[in-house]
């Protein structure tokens, strides 16, 4: 059998860990990592290059515009279902590989269509949809991660692997006006688009947006290809993952995903607008990416807080903490003539998306526990051979769950700013939105609260 395939796996065997285990596991991880943020700058491209589209001759309505970068929001959650339960049928090692090299399709396609102004506004929504291939790596990542590792180390090793990825949402804001502003890749990248700044005439060239990760994504593709592993008792068909849609702690912990990772992709996507609508003197491109880059750092705290103290307790503050934040939102937008505090609004966000990394993390460190808790029990009793075969169904179990609540959370990319738009059209304010967002997180709360961090309750974790 290939070197690549790991026909021992014994993360919670001691010796095991010490002598082989970790080693193998950290260098999947190191690997596994850039790989994800990689498909979070192809995910949230359209995000950036939707703002430029304009100097680059697309003539384009604000309801187009829209419709671009809440595409990739949707595709990508969509095909995080199937992401979820594709490694325990390919392996984690080819389907990394193959899922990172899977965004070139984008990366080239965005390149080559932003060249040409004519280029059909369809053309432009098919590759907003294919960079949903983007947002769906991270279902099928942190279900491969999460085998290597044992149940005291999944916490921090998840929160790793989805935090430092998370930086691609700050990484392609920062890079993605530096490289269009400059011929990176001379003629080879095609001639620059023009456009009126003040007296002068400017160069652009947009489709560098998409050309300067292509050789980034192949390095990182071959990198997944001839370093990572595949686990052969990892393995399992879709009919074998299926069991989860009968685990009530599936859809309760989907429910509390959707509080924190939705939020923290929803504002991602939605905190630029928000802030042009209620700061019309304040730039939002100056700002916007200070909210997602604390809550990818925030992430691995989250995971290493509730390594230690449990990740209910964690979620359950968290949750707490951010129906405080949403209030102090409300507090700081502008009401009654009154004009607001910019800096109090983007204090209470940062706040808020600190939170939500906090949240990313103790969710997915309480859904290893749950589900290894649940199989154990089931199997006391019954001998060591029982025991075994429950440690891999809870692996195999918890990965399809980390995937899968990963898909259901990242409609929030989608929601929470057409909550904002929906509620700015019909009421002229973004206040209904807010209350419903903390209707919501009040229901995170007791949900957490009642099944998993109360003295009594039925899966403490």
């Amino acid at each position: 059998m290939s070197t690549s395939v790991l026909t021992r796996w014994e993360p919670e065997n001691k010796a095991f860990w010490q002598n082989t285990g970790e080693r193998i596991a950290y260098r999947n991880l190191w690997i596994s990592i850039p790989a994800l943020m990689l498909a979070f700058v192809v995910w949230m491209l359209w995000s950036v290059v939707a703002v430029n589209l304009d100097r680059a001759g697309f003539q384009f309505t604000k309801n187009q515009l829209f419709w671009l970068t809440a595409l990739p929001a949707l595709s990508g959650a969509t095909l995080r279902i199937f992401y979820s339960f594709l490694v325990p049928v390919f392996g984690g090692r080819r389907f990394t590989a193959i899922s990172t090299a899977l965004l070139l399709i984008p990366a080239l396609g965005m390149g080559f269509a932003l060249r040409d102004p004519s280029t059909g506004y369809p053309t432009l929504l098919a590759l907003a949809l294919l960079c949903g291939f983007g947002g769906a790596n991270f279902s099928s990542s942190m279900a491969n991660i999460s085998f290597f590792f044992p149940k005291a180390k999944k916490g921090l090793a998840t929160g790793l692997n989805a935090g430092i990825g998370n930086l691609g949402v700050s990484v392609v804001q920062f890079v993605t006006p530096l490289v269009v502003s400059v011929a990176v890749f001379g003629t080879l990248g095609g001639e620059p688009q023009q456009y009126q700044a003040g007296d002068a005439m400017k160069n652009l060239w947009l489709q560098n947006a998409g050309f300067i990760w292509v050789p980034f994504i192949v390095v990182s593709s071959l990198a997944a290809w001839f370093g990572m592993h595949d686990i052969a008792d990892a393995k399992a068909s879709f009919a074998d993952q299926a069991i989860i849609f009968k685990r009530k702690h599936n859809w309760l912990m989907c429910w509390l995903y959707v509080g924190t990772f939705g939020s923290f992709i929803g504002f991602s996507a939605g905190l630029a607008l928000l802030t042009k609508s209620q700061f019309p003197g304040v730039n939002p491109t100056a700002y916007a990416f200070l909210g997602p880059l604390v809550g990818a750092l925030t992430r691995p705290v989250g995971g290493w807080i509730s390594d230690k103290l449990g990740g209910a307790r964690v979620t359950l503050w968290t949750f707490v903490g951010m129906i405080a934040a949403v209030f102090a939102v409300l507090a700081a937008l502008p009401h009654d003539g009154a004009a607001g505090s910019f800096p109090a609004f983007l204090a209470a966000f940062v706040a808020l998306f600190a939170l939500t990394g906090v949240g990313n993390g103790s969710t997915f460190r309480m859904i290893p526990v749950i589900f290894l808790t649940e199989r154990q029990r089931a199997a006391k009793g019954k001998g060591d051979t029982a025991q075994k075969q429950a440690l891999q169904e809870a692996g195999k179990e918890s990965a399809a769950v980390l995937g899968f609540s990963g898909a259901i959370g990242a409609y929030g990319g989608f929601f929470i700013p057409k909550s904002f738009g929906t509620s700015l059209e019909l009421t002229g304010s973004a206040d209904a939105a807010l209350y419903c967002f903390i209707a919501f997180y009040v229901s995170c709360v007791l949900v957490t609260w009642w099944c998993y961090a109360r003295r009594n309750a039925a899966m403490p974790c």
